[in-house]
């Protein structure tokens, strides 16, 4: 178990909302959810920061044409943001606007200071705006097709703009950063973003960044020149300490998560902002004399076959209609279980059902419901003390379940939740073929087997502990139904009880509903197509 005063802090991208948020949205949430509650339930003190960032011209120009305001804009899709958090169940701590006055506030006061120490100066500015991307290219990094400019990120068109701006010196700070990345390695995950930030960015030269704007109002104002709004990235990246009190008069969390050099940091981001997260953030922070984030995590995409999930192009589904049919927890053992965290994966209807059917149906809830029946007909329902080594496969199981608790924390640790989720339904797997290699019903017909059958049972309802334990960050009901079919009381329901054999002994089970029922997988393919057709909305709560 850590230390008592060991702290994680962990933080979505804050999300930019243009329109509702899909099954895309709720893939990264919920990934850092997954991470936040695993750490909580081992014993760390956590702070899980999600948002969303509401500044810009493009919300502007959104709002204006909705024929609305855009606070009146960004708070409707804001409400739709929280509603799908709840339905996914997203234990965050905060959920930041940057429209917030705490946030608007803070904002201000670090634009003064990087003013007033020289980080900041007044200049003009020409060069290719991309307003989707938020984002001003030089003549040398926009692409040119067909006579037409285009954006390097988004490949839409941009348009040349010239107005006064406000710079953040990068060349001030371009040797701190060259060491930093020297002096942390592991700062930037994968690997191959941080090679892409050093030879496209900082090999070739930092240019001082654009970090106000006059050609819209929609931002927040700079206190010395008002006609100046905060352009995004200043304003947006800050969230991440506003979120906690930074500059504010209550900064009890940031003290106690930011500053603390205990508090492991990390930043979960999509691959198109990796530049701002790692270039331009470790910058802002060394200005304010503040420590950086221990990672920036660049997880891939859930994505259609068509390409990236987006409403725009009318390929989004939404979760809702999933989590109604289905359960949350099947939607979020999916998003956890189908796409290596950090790599790019494909939905379908296909594989969206073979996981359930296979891992969670045919796996987990097959070896709950053969157990806690066994136990039942074998033991009036009452489960054996647990003794070591009794049948020749035993000692097996127990080393290999010793080893799931240990390579579950490492990976998750090392943010490779998709993997160490995959040990538990190893173990849950290796558990099943333990049942066929030991054949209890046989063992039950021979009066002399009696002890190697109760080890059998001991052994089984063990691995229904641990696994749903381990579980738990991710099935956040049926971990609690496991236990319940267990006869595990709710003070009993504690990581730091994991390892302990012996907790189930003389426990009475409860024969329940099945964990997961097997789903008619022709049937349920074809209703998930018809979701995907026509994605279904749901209203904000």
């Amino acid at each position: 178990m850590p230390d008592s005063k060991k702290k994680f802090y962990i933080s979505t991208p804050i999300y930019y909302p243009s329109a509702s948020p899909h099954l895309g949205h709720a893939y990264c949430t919920t990934m850092c959810d997954v991470i936040a509650r695993g750490k909580r339930l081992r014993g760390y003190d956590v702070f899980f920061v999600t948002g969303l960032d509401e500044h810009g011209q493009k919300i502007e120009k959104n709002a204006e044409a909705k024929g609305v305001t855009p606070q009146a804009f960004v708070d409707e899709v804001a409400k739709t943001f929280t509603s799908l958090w709840n339905a996914m169940e997203i234990s965050n701590d905060d959920f930041i606007r940057t429209t917030e006055e705490r946030h608007v506030s803070t904002v201000q006061k670090i634009f003064s200071r990087m003013l007033k120490q020289d980080d900041i100066y007044l200049s003009s500015y020409t060069g290719w705006y991309c307003v989707h991307e938020e984002t001003f290219w030089t003549e040398t990094q926009v692409e040119v097709e067909g006579g037409e400019h285009l954006c390097p990120e988004c490949h839409r068109p941009v348009e040349k703009a010239s107005e006064d701006a406000y710079f953040y010196r990068c060349t001030k700070y371009s040797d701190f950063l060259t060491d930093f990345f020297d002096t942390h390695p592991s700062f930037i995950t994968p690997e191959s973003r941080k090679n892409e930030m050093i030879n496209t960015f900082i090999k070739p030269g930092l240019q001082d960044l654009c970090v106000s704007r006059t050609s819209f109002t929609w931002g927040v104002p700079v206190l010395e020149d008002p006609k100046h709004v905060v352009y995004v990235w200043l304003d947006a990246l800050t969230n991440y300490i506003t979120s906690l009190g930074y500059l504010q008069e209550d900064d009890s969390k940031f003290q106690e998560f930011w500053q603390d050099e205990n508090t492991e940091i990390v930043h979960v981001i999509g691959a198109d902002i990796t530049r701002f997260h790692t270039i331009y953030w470790p910058m802002f922070l060394h200005s304010l004399d503040l420590r950086e984030p221990n990672r920036v995590f660049v997880h891939g995409l859930l994505m259609m076959k068509d390409g990236k999930m987006s409403k725009s192009k009318g390929n989004a589904i939404s979760a809702y209609p999933l989590i109604e049919r289905y359960g949350v927890d099947a939607v979020r053992y999916y998003l956890v279980s189908e796409v290596p965290f950090g790599e790019n994966g494909i939905f379908t209807p296909e594989q969206f059902v073979m996981r359930i059917n296979q891992d969670l149906a045919n796996n987990l809830g097959n070896l709950l419901n053969r157990t806690v029946s066994m136990i039942g007909k074998y033991f009036q329902g009452v489960v054996p003390a647990f003794e070591k080594n009794v049948n020749p496969t035993d000692k097996e199981l127990e080393d290999l379940t010793a080893l799931t608790i240990t390579r579950y924390e490492t990976l998750v640790d090392d943010l490779k939740v998709t993997e160490a989720y995959a040990e538990i339904m190893n173990l849950v797997s290796r558990a099943n073929k333990y049942i066929e290699e030991n054949a209890p019903w046989a063992l039950a017909k021979d009066e002399t087997k009696e002890k190697e059958l109760r080890s059998v049972m001991a052994h089984l309802a063990h691995v229904l502990f641990v696994a749903g334990m381990l579980l738990k960050p991710i099935l956040v009901h049926k971990s609690d139904a496991i236990f319940d079919q267990l006869g595990l009381g709710n003070d009993e329901r504690h990581y730091d009880l994991v390892s302990d054999v012996h907790l189930l002994d003389d426990k009475v089970v409860h024969k329940g509903e099945q964990l997961f029922p097997r789903l008619d997988a022709e049937k349920e393919i074809e209703a998930i197509k018809v979701m995907m057709a026509a994605p279904k909305e749901k209203a904000a709560a």
